[in-house]
């Protein structure tokens, strides 16, 4: 069991990460996951606790992001006329909205408390849902993602002194952006499950993307076909992961926990169920205490079905990290709250059906083949 476990509030004092009210990624999915796990009674003001957030600042921001995209975030975020589009702003994924610097930075500051906290020992595990946005490039938006709150709070314990980081991304996108800003560095390990980018945003994340120069071998990828379900998703998590952080030994484990990959999503087309979510969390945990020191920083990331899936998804995560058994039957106090909130009915249970796996057993198997054969020797392990 571990010591102490945080969870990370992004704060009432903060202007809300929104994109407007058509966009897909909603602000309500964290307000929703945190009320639930609350309604759970699994932050105890003891052993598990609630830490409010605080806002990056620019030093810490531009240890991933140049002052020139700073500078862009924050006017466009006032209203101000300029080129914003060079800077990936615009109709679509990424569209401008007020005090964009602002919301962005408190999500970055809310990774920064995390890693603050396991990287001090203030805490063994700690987690930011409202963080994960893994698409954003050093000087540029993407995929609905301002600053990249994992690179950030990645290059800031490394600043600090941690001298090996494992990233692992379970979003059903790639994790193109820890991927690129790390693809050089040999102190980062990271590992990406995710649908094939032939199918989906952002068209990366290729086995043959291994890292260059000293890293080679250091960036790992999992692109699997779409409808891959549970079982074949659990599969290839527990043949690449364990091996790759067991043998990697990092200081901190830093995972990114989209959710996106449910079966009912509605941007993307894998299969998963919550039976899924608890198994790679079981995993994680077990990883983090075995080859990371108990150290367990984990961000939220995508989830659209926001009300359904994400707070269900993201409270057996942080259930799992502090260590805590829920019954299946979800309070009905967070029933009537999120069914309100959302005006249609929501789940009454956190586990769910089986729902088949429709992918190729012998695609999948490939993928997880020619993954292991393109890193698995550079690391001492037999492929």
């Amino acid at each position: 069991m571990s010591d102490r476990v945080e969870l990370i509030w992004y704060g009432d004092d903060a202007p809300p990460y929104d994109h407007g009210p058509e966009h897909p990624l909603r602000p309500a999915g964290v307000l929703v996951t945190r009320r639930l796990i609350h309604d759970y009674g699994i932050v105890d003001g003891e052993r598990v606790v609630e830490t409010p957030a605080r806002s990056a600042t620019d030093e810490e921001l531009t240890l991933v992001h140049t002052p020139a995209y700073l500078d862009a975030v924050k006017r466009g975020g006032r209203g101000e006329q300029g080129d914003w589009g060079r800077y990936g702003f615009g109709p679509g994924d990424n569209p401008i909205f007020p005090q964009m610097h602002e919301a962005s930075a408190r999500v970055a500051g809310a990774s920064l408390v995390a890693a603050e906290a396991v990287l001090t020992g203030r805490a063994e595990h700690a987690f930011n849902p409202a963080g994960g946005l893994h698409h954003a490039m050093p000087e540029r938006a993407s995929g609905f993602c301002v600053y990249d709150d994992p690179a950030i709070a990645i290059q800031w314990l490394l600043r600090e002194g941690a001298e090996r980081i494992a990233y692992v991304d379970v979003d059903v996108h790639h994790g193109d952006g820890p991927q690129a800003i790390f693809y050089r560095d040999a102190r980062v390990l990271t590992i990406s499950l995710h649908q094939d980018g032939r199918t989906l945003f952002p068209g990366t994340g290729f086995v043959s993307e291994v890292g260059a120069g000293e890293a080679e071998g250091t960036k790992v990828n999992l692109p699997l076909p779409p409808f891959t379900g549970d079982h074949a998703w659990l599969w290839a998590l527990r043949e690449v992961v364990p091996p790759l952080v067991a043998s990697w030994k990092p200081d901190v484990l830093v995972t990114q926990l989209g959710c996106d990959t449910h079966y009912t999503d509605p941007l993307a087309q894998l299969t998963l169920t919550t039976t899924a979510y608890r198994e790679a969390a079981a995993l994680l945990h077990q990883l983090a205490h075995q080859s990371a020191g108990g150290r367990w920083l984990a961000t939220g990331g995508g989830g659209y079905q926001w009300a359904r899936v994400v707070p269900r998804a993201w409270t057996i995560y942080f259930a799992e990290m502090a260590a805590k058994n829920l019954p299946d039957e979800l309070p009905q106090s967070w029933i009537d709250a999120a069914r309100s909130e959302a005006g249609y009915d929501v789940p009454t249970r956190l586990s769910e059906q089986p729902v088949s796996d429709q992918a190729s057993d012998r695609v999948v198997r490939a993928v997880v083949r020619a993954a292991k054969e393109a890193v698995f020797p550079r690391h001492g392990l037999p492929a």
